[in-house]
């Protein structure tokens, strides 16, 4: 970019109007693929985030009296408008976050969907009633009538490798509850979802419904996430963080969506053509930056070998390069994030661990590494990497495979290759997980399906009746009939 470019400046959102910050303070976004700047977030204040959340909650009192149904119009329309942008979008998308031109434009398409689903789902669940004589010594003159009420002011906070699908996740849902909105995006990331938040404007959403701050977490992540104004939190990304979040955000519902260590365990009746597809697929698309990456191999030693020549042989034909053409391998989000997964290759190979392919690196981008014979001494068996690193753990027995699988501290979702059903079946009983995958990549979705963590990989249950339900909570209404 030359020096005579004007970068440009993004503003914040709020009450329904585009507004640069009183700090006077704004953030530089990189691209992680080209050698220049994209554009300028702003940098708010406190001042900023109370107004924000005051507006909101002046608007969602109104937004709860308003009919599922004309709420609906504004979600349909808010669908179409990223229809319309979508190549705008995308673009800013693939420029933003290095994910492929195809895979960005997908995102959007998808998130359209996702929209439009949320609002039929909600139009499809009803409250129930109850009797008070199905109770022992109950009484028939009473009657609970059970709705579903809004919770109020939804703070969301989104991850960058998603920035669209993953935000409108949680505000569609929020909003076709009946709440209002306090969205914040990831830095990286925060371009895209302000482009989406265009999209919503011109829907005419009412005013000060939805939020969009920006800013630096050191001036205003706590103090978002202790606001007394926040009804509700939704997160979604890294594990530490969400410990914290969770530590400061005393007696606010939650619902955290955090890391994983996903593994892929083979048995040794597995289809190994079918498995290998699946893992390749599930650990490098989009180079590993998914939660819900294969970020380990626990193969049965007796297949071991044909695995990792199959496995192998796929890696060395993945693209590698720019998303500006597809490539599966792409470069890091950061600098900072390809050091992290370069350290643990090192500490992994310094340990014992064979490079099978890979281990080759320019700048941010990580060349697609499988490495055998890796051993719970090593911090790839158990760290996250988020880069395109596929660790090989040899297990002699289904017993085992089990072991590791629960000695992580991750719970997000497994997947179990093998032509027994039956085993399959036992052994999923038995992994401590949200979901597990049998003969299939571990992924998210499809979007109305629950998509859970458990133990260091989240608390609370996404998927869009799943989400409805934590933005919303049960409220009684007794009816006493008087008898005559």
């Amino acid at each position: 970019m030359t020096s005579k470019t004007k970068l440009p400046t993004y503003k914040f959102y709020i009450n329904g109007e585009w507004r640069e910050s009183s700090s006077g303070q704004t953030i530089d976004i990189e691209s992680p693929y080209l050698t220049e700047t994209l554009g300028k977030i702003q940098s708010i204040s406190q001042d900023e985030v109370d107004e924000v959340i005051r507006s909101a909650h002046a608007a969602q009192k109104k937004w709860a009296e308003v009919s599922l149904q004309d709420r609906a119009k504004y979600l349909y329309k808010w669908a179409d408008e990223l229809i319309n942008m979508q190549d705008e979008i995308a673009d800013t998308i693939m420029k933003e976050v290095g994910k492929g031109a195809n895979d960005a434009k997908k995102e959007v398409v998808r998130t359209a969907d996702f929209i439009r689903y949320t609002v039929e789902e909600a139009l499809h669940m009803h409250g129930e009633s109850m009797m008070g004589d199905s109770f022992p010594g109950g009484s028939k003159s009473k009657i609970a009538i059970i709705n579903r009420v809004p919770r109020g002011v939804v703070l969301a906070i989104s991850p960058f490798n998603y920035p669209v699908n993953l935000s409108a996740a949680k505000l569609a849902p929020a909003l076709m509850a009946g709440n209002a909105v306090v969205f914040k995006p990831a830095t990286q990331g925060a371009i895209s979802g302000i482009k989406m938040i265009e999209a919503l404007d011109k829907a005419g959403l009412p005013k000060g419904l939805l939020g969009l701050v920006t800013g630096r977490g050191s001036v205003i992540g706590d103090y978002l996430v202790e606001h007394k104004g926040i009804n509700m939190i939704s997160f979604t990304g890294g594990t530490k963080t969400g410990v914290h979040l969770a530590k400061k955000a005393t007696m606010v519902p939650l619902v955290l969506e955090l890391g994983g260590k996903d593994p892929g365990i083979v048995r040794d009746d597995a289809d190994l053509q079918e498995a290998a597809k699946h893992i390749i697929s599930g650990a490098f698309s989009y180079s590993g930056q998914r939660c819900t990456a294969i970020k380990r191999v626990l193969v049965h030693e007796r297949v071991a070998d044909e695995l990792v020549s199959l496995l192998k042989e796929q890696i060395e034909t993945l693209s590698v390069g720019s998303p500006e053409e597809n490539s599966v391998i792409v470069p890091l989000i950061n600098n900072k994030s390809a050091d992290f997964v370069q350290g643990l290759l090192d500490d992994a190979i310094e340990k014992g661990a064979t490079v099978v392919t890979g281990n080759r690196r320019e700048g941010n981008l990580i060349y697609p590494t499988l490495l055998d014979h890796v051993t719970g001494e090593m911090q790839v068996a158990w760290e996250e990497p988020f880069g395109p690193i596929l660790p090989i753990i040899r297990v002699t027995s289904d017993e085992e495979a089990i072991r590791i699988a629960n000695e992580s501290e991750f719970g997000l979702q497994a997947s179990i290759f093998t032509k027994d059903i039956n085993r399959a079946f036992a052994i999923a009983k038995r992994i401590e997980a949200g979901s597990v995958q049998i003969n299939g990549r571990t992924e998210r979705g499809p979007d109305h399906f629950p998509f859970i963590g458990v133990k260091g990989s989240g608390m609370g249950a996404q998927g869009i009746r799943k989400s409805l339900e934590s933005m919303t909570h049960e409220k009684v209404t007794v009816l006493n009939i008087v008898e005559e």
